[in-house]
């Protein structure tokens, strides 16, 4: 651009109003290089950096902040003229659930400078300490013994002041979390939370209330009597207008709710959680003048409501995943409207039965108390479902759906296998469910339904695992953004679908190895039922059907006397010495073969044990071989004089393990010194109380696995035929461990 290049930018605008807001950033051109300008400039970008800190709703937490203080100091200074007469305790209650609330607004503000929430919780932390302010006086004032002057003006504001609870509040449902309203439509509302009790002012301040406790006190500007018609006029549809639009303000906060998604819905759900003290502290007041006759509970509400209100919306703002808080609001929920109903009952209950029983009478307590039980008990299972429904449709709809493949499933309507497509559908988004095989280690992944390897979740999936009495039985992995919460909750209602469903495909993959493992052994089988003919028709039968030929024709010389049965030699003619030596070494010969067939199925050095015959098969290979053998005594069934089994004999190795367990080392050693390359291999068979143990490892270049088709495949068929179980590590460029287990118990 001409020698011009974007500099950082300046703070052009910051719009206010939004919790997420940011400053808009402008470009603007490199500042010279003149060092006055390049220091004004300096100073330009700290006043904009302090300019975003100091946002329009910190700027109102503080004022608020300071505001109360000097409130706070005024009621003690107020409490300190006549402590007889203020009710010090109350309100030092009451400075305290304001300090509480301007306490979240200063963290709110400073973490969301700009937005009017801030500002919002100061002016709900400073009415309560205000409010103080008033009580104190109008308790001084209107004492038998008046500390205090009472004055027009300070009588109206005293006898206004109880609006101003309600219009934080009202606004915070307005505007939060994001700072404007839902739509222009909702504007008169807003205008009318204010304005009302700015009217109810107005209006004491022409014609004062004839129930005040300010008895006598004329009005501050009285005026004709049609100018007071109409105050008192306006005063007295002033409550019931102000009422009219806290519920139009609850209805623009829940419409607001049901809109929202993310972010947004979970700040929303801790503000309206919060929000729910208010109908409770309505019951609360109800119940206190219902029962106790008083205002002990009304207070207690009053303070949960300036409790609850700002802390629940800070959690919203600054740590709005902190719990599960749909359940929360599910509960609170639920119970607040048993509760309205319950007292519901129980006041009509009091009310009809005190016309017959009278009201202190104890058969109406119990008559009442039943009635309210009988009324409660079928209601709440109900209630919170509705409720749930309406308060968390997604998670109503995802465990509902799961209880509804369970019930299914067992009534057999349906394939438990179905749970991914169930769950897909009710997160209205792609969920996969993984299975652990039974017996799968830590490392061995998980399967689908259909027993095929399921690929590893992807950046930003959520991962949950599903657990039955705290065994992992598999996973469910949902997509980016989901919510994880309700991830565990899904996992927890179907542990019991996933434990079946794996347990079938575990059955069925089992089916299918004991399948394949049965046609391998069976062409095993017959290759060596080929090998072995070919071994005796190319070798033993041939020697021996050579031999019969041989004696046969030597039957049939010596008989027509072409033999000579005492002369030298062996040829046509000669002595009959010299074919029987003949014929002897032919036998000689084919025993020896029929030995090394035999051999290839159950060798010889057996006869002497195991650790002997694992010995003498290592004397032959070209790769140094440590072993170690520890099996006890292992040469066969022994006797004790009573004629039960010695506890030698107890431990001995039996025929087919012994078998089986050599051909596995065998097998194993000669792989490591055909394949793996290794410098030094190690054997070691020892017994493990009831199972025998053969282990080979090497450090050789790794790599082996029981593939199909491979040498390894028919050891792990033979080893499953004897009942064992085969574990084969051979990281590539590590070496290779293949350890054995057989079952050997007595």
């Amino acid at each position: 651009m001409d020698g011009a290049t974007v500099a950082p930018a300046l703070v052009t605008g910051l719009p206010c109003g939004h919790l997420t807001a940011t400053p808009v950033l402008a470009p603007c051109p490199r500042a010279p290089r003149s060092p006055t300008v390049r220091r004004v400039a300096a100073e330009q970008l700290q006043l904009g950096a302090r300019s975003a800190a100091l946002g329009p709703g910190l700027v109102g937490a503080l004022t608020c902040a300071v505001a109360s203080l000097v409130c706070v100091v005024a009621t003690a200074r107020l409490a300190l003229l006549d402590p007889a007469v203020v009710p010090v305790l109350y309100l030092a209650l009451m400075d305290a659930v304001g300090l509480v609330a301007l306490a979240v607004a200063l963290l709110v503000g400073v973490r969301r400078p700009s937005s009017p929430v801030a500002a919002l919780l100061g002016l709900q932390g400073l009415v309560p300490c205000a409010m103080g302010v008033s009580d104190a006086w109008t308790q001084l004032s209107t004492a038998p013994a008046p500390v205090l002057p009472t004055t027009a003006w300070g009588a109206a504001l005293s006898e206004a002041s109880w609006m101003a609870w309600y219009v934080p509040p009202a606004l915070l449902l307005l505007l939060f979390p994001t700072g404007r309203l839902l739509s222009r439509r909702w504007r008169p509302v807003a205008v009318g939370v204010v304005a009302v009790p700015l009217a109810h002012l107005g209006a004491l301040l022409l014609a004062p209330a004839p129930d005040s406790s300010f008895s006598g006190v004329p009005a501050p500007l009285p005026g004709s009597p049609a100018v007071a018609a109409a105050a008192e006029a306006v005063w007295t549809v002033a409550p019931f207008a102000l009422l009219g639009l806290l519920v139009a303000s609850l209805v623009a906060a829940v419409r607001r709710y049901r809109r929202s998604t993310g972010v947004e819905r979970a700040q929303l759900t801790w503000f309206l959680l919060g929000a729910t003290f208010v109908p409770l502290t309505l019951l609360m007041c109800w119940l206190s003048y219902l029962v106790l006759d008083g205002p002990d509970l009304a207070v207690l509400g009053l303070v949960a409501v300036g409790v609850a209100i700002p802390a629940a919306t800070g959690i919203a703002v600054l740590r709005h995943d902190l719990y599960d808080v749909d359940r929360a609001l599910a509960a609170t929920t639920t119970y607040a409207v048993l509760s309205a109903v319950l007292l519901g009952v129980y006041t009509l209950a009091a009310f009809v039965g005190g016309l017959w029983l009278g009201r202190n009478s104890p058969a109406l307590a119990a008559a009442t108390t039943a009635v309210c039980a009988a009324a409660l008990s079928p209601l709440r299972t109900r209630l919170r479902r509705v409720i749930d429904r309406r308060v968390d449709p997604s998670r109503q709809r995802v465990l509902g759906a799961v209880a509804a493949l369970e019930a299914q499933a067992h009534a057999g309507l349906v394939r438990p296998e179905q749970l991914q497509a169930v769950l897909t559908n009710a997160f209205d988004a792609p969920v996969r469910v993984g299975y652990r095989l039974p017996g799968a280690g830590q490392g061995d992944g998980h399967v689908d339904a259909e027993g095929r390897l399921l690929p590893p979740a992807a950046a930003g999936e959520q991962v949950v695992p599903v657990e039955v009495a705290g065994e992992e039985v598999g996973v469910l992995v949902g997509p980016p953004g989901s919510s994880r919460t309700l991830l565990r909750e899904a996992a927890a209602a179907a542990a019991l679908v996933v434990e079946v469903v794996r347990l079938r495909v575990g059955l069925t993959s089992a089916l299918r190895e004991v399948a394949e493992s049965r046609g391998r052994l069976l062409a095993a089988s017959l290759e060596e039922r080929r090998r072995l003919e070919q071994d005796l028709h190319d070798g033993a039968q041939q020697r021996l059907v050579s031999l019969g030929m041989a004696l046969r024709l030597a039957q049939r010389r010596l008989a027509s006397g072409a033999l000579d049965v005492v002369g030298p030699g062996a040829s046509p003619g000669g002595p009959l010495d010299g074919v029987l030596d003949g014929a002897v070494q032919q036998l000689s010969t084919a025993v020896a073969e029929l030995r090394q067939i035999a051999h290839g199925l159950r060798p010889s050095s057996l006869d002497d044990g195991l650790g002997a015959a694992l010995g003498s098969m290592l004397e032959r290979l070209p790769v140094p071989v440590q072993l170690h053998v520890d099996l006890g005594n292992d040469l066969g069934d022994n006797y004790d004089d009573d004629g039960t089994r010695s506890p030698a004999a107890r431990r001995a190795v039996p025929e087919a393990v012994a078998t089986t367990a050599y051909f596995v080392a065998s097998e194993a050693v000669t792989n490591a010194v055909k394949h793996s390359g290794a410098a030094s291999i190690s054997l070691v068979a020892a017994r493990d109380e009831d199972a025998l143990v053969v282990s080979v490892s090497d450090d050789g270049c790794g790599g082996a696995s029981v593939s199909s088709g491979s040498g390894l495949a028919g050891l792990a068929d033979r080893v499953a035929a004897a009942g064992g179980e085969l574990r084969l590590v051979s990281p590539v460029g590590a070496g290779t461990l293949l350890e054995v287990r057989l079952p050997c118990g007595s």
